[in-house]
C-alpha cells in the first residue's frame, strides 16, 4: 500500500465507504482496488433503546449524527488524501423502519430489526393473507421484522400515525434525507421491508392494499448507480469536499458483506457473525423461488441473496459472558477452547429475541436444559457458541436443498466481528458444517463490498465478481467431533420441536 502522504496515493481516487449496524457505525477510505487507506478507519459505539415488550429502538436524529461524527473522523484522519474522494457508499442494517412528517421530521424512533413489538400483527396477517404466495412475490415471510406487521402494529397501537405520515422510510433514505435533502431507495433496501415485489420491482399493491396505505407513501426507487450529489447547506459547510461527490443509495448490510467478502458467486456461501447471524449465497435475481424458512432479497436488478439470518450472534455471547461475570470474550477464548465438545450435556435454544430463520416463531425464547451443579459458567458460553452453529446448520441445509447451489460447490467464507475474534467458534463452525471454514482476512467485510459496489457503478471496477477475497487459512473439519455434533443437533431439535414448533412458538 503507497504511504498516505505520497503523491502517488493522492492521485488515486478514494470512496469513503459508511456501514452503520446495530451497536456501532463503521467508516473508512477505500482506494480504487478496493484496498482500504491505513490509519482512516473511524468507530463509534452506541445502543439501542430496548424494553421488556420488545422494543428495540433509536432515535433516527441522533444515528444520523454519529453517522456524521464518523465522517468528520474518517475526513481528519485522511488529511490531504481527503482530495481523493469521488464518492460515498453506505450500507445499513436491513428492515428498520421510521416514519417522516412533509417536512422531513420524524414522528418516531426508528424500529430496527430486532424489536419484535409487531409479532401479533404478524400471526393476524398470516391468518388474512397467503403467506405463501406473498413470501413467493416478496421474498420474505409475514414475520415481525418486516413492514407489513410492523405497519399493521403501528396502525392499531398508534392510528393517527399513519395519516400523519408522509413517508415510510428506512435509515438508509432517512440519513440521506438529513444529509442530502432527498433520496432514493434502492432495491436492496426495499427488497428487505418485505414489501417489494421482486417480479415487477415495484412495492406490492396487494399488500399495500391490505395494509390499507398509499404508494406515495413509500420512498421513489432505484438501482446501485442512481448516484445523488449536492449536501444540504449545514453539512456542504461542515465538509466542504464532500459536498459535490456522488452519494450512492445506501444498501442491506449483509448484501455489502456478500460483496466484501468475495461471495458475489454461487459457490461461495458467506457466513457472518457479528452482533447477530446469517449465511447467505448470491444468485441471478429472478432464477430461484425461496424455500420456506429462507428469505430472498435483492444486491441490484440483476443480483439476489439466499439465506437465513438468526437474531442472535455476538450479542448472544457477550450477553451471556456479562450475565455470568467472565471475563471479555478475548480473554476467556483459551478456556472456552478447552472445553470439550458436548461435553457438558447442555442443550440450548438461543432465541433471546425470538426465532427467525428457519421457523420464524417470534415469540420463542432461549431455553437451557440440563443445567447440574458441577457446570461452570464457560461451559454455558461453550454451548451456547455450539448452538448458534447448530442453528446455522439447519439454514446451510436448507439452502444445499437448491440444484443449482448443490451443483456449484460450497466454500464457506467466515466474517463479522464476533467470528473473527474467536478461533474456537470458528473450528466449531467447520466441525459442525463438515466444510472448511475459510476466514476472512478483511474484519469490516461490509464496509469493504458497499466500497467494492461503488467502484463497479464508478466504471473503477468491471464486475466486482473479479475481486478475490483475501482469506486466511481454512480451518478444517473434525469428522469425529462433527459426528459428536451431529447427535447434539438431533437434541436440540427434540426441544425445539417440543417448546416450539408444536407449541405456537411459545
Amino acid at each position: 500500500m503507497k504511504g498516505a502522504g505520497s503523491r502517488e496515493a493522492l492521485a488515486e481516487p478514494t470512496v469513503l465507504a459508511i456501514d452503520v449496524g446495530t451497536s456501532s457505525v463503521r467508516a473508512m477510505l477505500i482506494d480504487a482496488r478496493g484496498e482500504a487507506v491505513p490509519g482512516t478507519l473511524t468507530q463509534y459505539r452506541y445502543q439501542l433503546s430496548t424494553s421488556g415488550e420488545g422494543e428495540a429502538s433509536i432515535d433516527g436524529d441522533r444515528l444520523v449524527e454519529l453517522v456524521a461524527r464518523t465522517i468528520d473522523g474518517v475526513l481528519e484522519a485522511a488529511g490531504a488524501i481527503a482530495h481523493t474522494i469521488t464518492a460515498v457508499a453506505t450500507d445499513t442494517f436491513w428492515h428498520s423502519l421510521i416514519a417522516v412528517d412533509a417536512q422531513g421530521q420524524a414522528l418516531l424512533p426508528l424500529i430496527t430489526w430486532e424489536d419484535t413489538r409487531a409479532h401479533t400483527a404478524a400471526r393476524e396477517l398470516r391468518a388474512a393473507l397467503d403467506e405463501r404466495a406473498i413470501h413467493s412475490r416478496t421474498g420474505a415471510p409475514l414475520q415481525n421484522s418486516y413492514w407489513p406487521a410492523r405497519l399493521r402494529w403501528l396502525a392499531q397501537v398508534q392510528p393517527e400515525l399513519l395519516k400523519q405520515s408522509a413517508q415510510w422510510l428506512s435509515f438508509g433514505e432517512f440519513l440521506h434525507r438529513r444529509l442530502l435533502g432527498r433520496s432514493i431507495c434502492s432495491l436492496s433496501m426495499a427488497s428487505g421491508t418485505g414489501l417489494l415485489n421482486l417480479r415487477s420491482l415495484s412495492w406490492d399493491e396487494e399488500l399495500l392494499q391490505a395494509l390499507a396505505v398509499r404508494p406515495e407513501q413509500f420512498p421513489p426507487l432505484g438501482d446501485l448507480r442512481d448516484a445523488l450529489q449536492g449536501l444540504r447547506p449545514v453539512y456542504a459547510q461542515r465538509w466542504p469536499l464532500l459536498k459535490d461527490v456522488l452519494w450512492f443509495p445506501a444498501v442491506g448490510d449483509g448484501a455489502a458483506a456478500n460483496v466484501g467478502s468475495g461471495c458475489v458467486v454461487a459457490a461461495r456461501y458467506a457466513l457472518t457473525i457479528g452482533t447477530s447471524s446469517a449465511l447467505r449465497v448470491t444468485v441471478p435475481a429472478g432464477d430461484i423461488e425461496p424455500p420456506p424458512g429462507l428469505w430472498l432479497y435483492l444486491l441490484d436488478a440483476r443480483r439476489a441473496l439466499l439465506g437465513g439470518a438468526l437474531s442472535e450472534g455476538g450479542n448472544l455471547l457477550s450477553w451471556l459472558a456479562e450475565l455470568l461475570r467472565l471475563p471479555p470474550l478475548d480473554e476467556v477464548e483459551p478456556l472456552v477452547s478447552a472445553v470439550p465438545p458436548d461435553s457438558h450435556g447442555l442443550t440450548i435454544l438461543p432465541f433471546l429475541a425470538g426465532e427467525r430463520s428457519p421457523g420464524w416463531h417470534t415469540e420463542a425464547r432461549m431455553t437451557v436444559s440440563g443445567l447440574h451443579l458441577k457446570q461452570r459458567p464457560i461451559d454455558l458460553l461453550r454451548a451456547a457458541m455450539e448452538a448458534l452453529a447448530y442453528r446455522l446448520a439447519i439454514v446451510y441445509e436448507r439452502l444445499n436443498t437448491q440444484p443449482q447451489l448443490r451443483e456449484a460447490g460450497t466454500q464457506i467464507i467466515g466474517s463479522g466481528g464476533a467470528l473473527l475474534r474467536s478461533p474456537t467458534l470458528q473450528q466449531i463452525i467447520a466441525d459442525v458444517l463438515g466444510e472448511p471454514l475459510y476466514p476472512l482476512r478483511v474484519r469490516e467485510a461490509a464496509v469493504r463490498g458497499v466500497a467494492l459496489l461503488a467502484l463497479e457503478s464508478l466504471g473503477l471496477l468491471p464486475d466486482v465478481a473479479q475481486i478475490s477475497p483475501p482469506l486466511a487459512a481454512p480451518l478444517l473439519p473434525d469428522r469425529a467431533r462433527g459426528e459428536r455434533y451431529r447427535q447434539a443437533i438431533a437434541r436440540q431439535q427434540r426441544l425445539y420441536e417440543l417448546l416450539v414448533a408444536n407449541n405456537g412458538g411459545v
